[in-house]
């Protein structure tokens, strides 16, 4: 049976970890972005991977970090995987010895086509993972989607890397998402919220609950 892998991004309090957790998820996400409203500090980041049990992931989401910043994120937080979310070079990505996602914005200027999509992401072979998030005046969490037929070339490309979907997911449009782009994992922020950085553990529990009755009905 397939199994669609889910991570929650945009973790602020202790509880709301706890809960996702204790609800299956597969990773969780730490923002250390500035201008986000999810944003943590190190000591804070560092406070929640604390609480994680083994075999769940924790993914340290940056933009445009400085190579400085991100080693002082890695020492204090020892993320399993690294997020960049914003214009990073393949060469600045692959510097810190981590697995790492990288981030692209779907319809940003340079990848409107599913052409220039594939080509650009295809820079980046040495990622564990390609996201898929939609282009928005800032990077990210904006909870909007985007047209997913824009992934149509990765479907028919040998030489692709697992794709992660983000965009505006909620409980209610996971269904067509698994069916429609068959991703390896989900990434959900916005759409497991009450408001920025403050998730709601029903929500939480009725958006991975829709993952998996979508998985099932695959087979």
């Amino acid at each position: 049976m397939q199994r669609t892998r889910i991570k929650i991004c945009g973790f602020t309090r202790e509880a709301d970890l706890d809960a996702a957790v204790a609800l299956g998820v597969d990773a969780i996400g730490l923002v250390f972005y500035a201008p986000s409203k999810r944003c943590l500090s190190l000591e804070q980041g560092a406070a929640l991977r604390r609480r994680l049990p083994p075999f769940v992931s924790t993914v340290a989401l940056t933009v445009n970090a400085p190579a400085d910043e991100l080693k002082r994120i890695i020492d204090a937080v020892r993320p399993d995987v690294l997020q960049f979310h914003g214009d990073e070079t393949p060469e600045h990505c692959e510097r810190f010895g981590l697995p790492y996602l990288r981030a692209f914005r779907v319809g940003a200027p340079g990848l409107e086509s599913p052409e220039a999509l594939l080509e650009s992401c295809q820079r980046h072979m040495a990622a564990a993972g390609w996201l898929f998030d939609s282009h928005s005046a800032g990077y990210g969490g904006s909870g909007r989607s985007f047209d997913w037929s824009s992934l149509s070339l990765l479907a028919h490309s040998a030489n692709v890397r697992p794709a992660v979907l983000s965009g505006g997911l909620r409980a209610e449009k996971v269904s067509q998402a698994v069916a429609e782009v068959r991703p390896y994992a989900l990434d959900v922020s916005s759409g497991v919220e009450t408001s920025p950085g403050i998730k709601c553990p029903i929500k939480m529990q009725q958006f991975i609950q829709q993952v998996r009755q979508a998985d099932a009905a695959l087979e």
